[in-house]
Formats: structure tokens, sequence, C-alpha cells
């Protein structure tokens, strides 16, 4: 008896008690301390390519956006292996359904040379991100004992409080949209992930083993911040 209750004990202690990450709500994530954070997919550019012209005006867009930003960003480049096994089962299937004998054919030797390209090396995928953070204690408009009583509110108090949540998050989407303008300026395309993509990100970055064979669960079956 006395191990069950230890083994439901275990069960009931998930990993993310001891994340710095409270919860995930509105397409935002809430931080232990009480500070925020959005972050945005980045498109990326192949600079080589770029003639000199482009090059220097990129340069130059990049610099602007540096000196237009006075708050801290965090850049994060995330590297892993292409996993192409559904498409190679998609191309199994058509194979199986192809009437006409040449395209079977050739669908057959197209299978045979993506194994081999596989076979030869990893495939990495990249992805570019950039966490925006906003921390009501930097704040340098409020007052002392505003943000000093607001170092001893837990995480929970906040998750409470929605009118506060969007008081705080009308800041971060501030800064969200500026960084958003000044990555337009270099010419990339970017996204802000919402609830459903944070948590999927998070989920595999935590658990990569894991997330390679058990995708995560639709937003409306999860049970966030609890």
């Amino acid at each position: 008896m006395a191990k069950n209750k230890l083994a439901q004990n275990k069960i009931e202690n998930p990993t993310q008690h001891y994340l710095d990450i409270a919860e995930v709500r509105e397409n935002t994530v809430v931080m232990r301390d009480g500070s925020l954070r959005a972050v945005i997919l980045v498109s990326s550019i192949n600079f080589a390519l770029k003639s000199e012209d482009e090059q220097n005006a990129i340069i130059s867009a990049y610099v602007g956006f540096l000196n237009n930003i006075d708050f801290p960003l965090q850049i994060v480049v995330q590297s892993r292996e292409l996993n192409i096994e559904n498409y190679i089962e998609s191309l199994k299937q058509k194979e199986k359904e192809q009437t006409n004998e040449l395209l079977k054919m050739q669908t057959t030797e197209y299978i045979q040379y993506i194994n081999e390209l596989i076979s030869m090396g990893k495939i990495m995928n990249k992805r570019f991100y950039i966490v925006v953070p906003y921390n009501p204690l930097s704040d340098k408009h409020r007052s002392f004992f505003s943000s000093f009583f607001d170092v001893f509110k837990p995480a929970a108090i906040l998750k409470m409080k929605q009118d506060r949540f969007l008081r705080l998050r009308e800041q971060l989407t501030r800064r969200v949209e500026n960084v958003m303008s000044g990555l337009a300026s270099m010419g990339l395309n970017a996204a802000e992930l919402d609830t459903q993509s944070l948590i999927e990100l998070y989920y595999n970055t935590y658990n990569p083993v894991t997330s390679a064979n058990q995708k995560l669960a639709n937003l409306d079956q999860l049970r966030i911040g609890e």
C-alpha cells in the first residue's frame, strides 16, 4: 500500500514542476519569477548568395535593428535531425497505388535514392528563434515599492489575475512588434508562436528522444499551468 502511494506521488510530480516555466497561456510563456516571454520563429537568408550591395543593405538594416532595441534578446538556433519516415511511407503507398509501370519504377528508384542519401549522413533541420522577454521589475517607470512587493509574489498569484497579465502582455506585445518590424527591414519573415506552438517547442526541446516517437496532444487535450 505504501509503495503504491509512493509511486503515485512520483507521478504527481512531473518534470515541469522543476522548470522555470510557470505556465503557457495566450501565446505567452509565464516564468516563475513573474516575467513573460514571447517566441518568434524567424526565416533564414543565404547571405553568401547576395550581391555586395544586398549584403551591405542587410548589414546596415541589422545595425539599425540592434540600435533600436533597448531590451535584451535571446537568439536560439535549434538543429534537429530531419525525420522523413512519414514521407518515405507516403512514397511507398504511392508506389503501391501506381498503375503506370514506368512511373512505379521511377518511384521505386526515387525511394532507394532517398534511403541512400540518408544512409550517407544525417540530414539536419535548422530553426531560428528570437525570445523576447518582459520583466515588470525592470520597468523604470514603476515605483520602488510596487517593484519591491512584486518580488514576494509567487507566479501562482500572477496566474489568478487576468487583468494584471493583460497589462504585462501589452508591454510584451509592443516589444514583439518592434522586433518583427526590425526583422522585416532585413528581409526576414517572422511569426510569433501561438500557445500550441510554444508548448510543442518546449516539449520537443526538453524531450528530444520522447518527442521523436510520441507526438504531443492538441491544446484542448492538455492541462496547462496546473
